[in-house]
């Protein structure tokens, strides 16, 4: 199994920045694709990014495209996302997840077999 939990959260104004960090324990870190999600309160989960074993190849959401950045130390089984320009629609709580590799980027989140608890981030005008 693996174990995620994320940190980085918080309240900043419209424009700012934040870096989330997603932290993993269990199998070898290199296993596994990994991906951020957001969720607003009463909406869906959604894609934000998605980043493949190696941090070779990435993904983004339309939304976040040109503002956020995912990245990845497998050395130190840690995942990121660097949010720059941010909006309130950017206000969710947001979670890392992982899967066993593929050569595909999920995008889905019933693609993704283990979560975080989520964290935190609120966007103020």
């Amino acid at each position: 199994q693996v174990q995620l939990v994320e940190s980085g959260g918080g309240l900043v104004q419209a424009g700012g920045s934040l870096r989330l960090s997603c932290a993993g324990s269990g199998r070898a870190f290199s296993n596994y694709n990994m991906g951020w999600f957001r969720q607003a309160p009463g909406k869906e989960r959604d894609f934000v990014a998605a980043i493949n074993w190696s941090g070779g190849r990435t993904s983004y959401a339309d939304s976040v495209k040109g503002r956020f950045t995912i990245s990845r130390d497998n050395a130190m089984n840690t995942m990121y996302l660097q949010m720059n320009s941010l909006k309130p629609e950017d206000t969710a709580v947001y979670y890392c997840a992982s899967r066993a590799s593929v050569y595909s980027m999920p995008t889905a989140r019933e693609q993704y077999d283990y979560w975080g608890q989520g964290t935190q981030v609120t966007v103020s005008s």
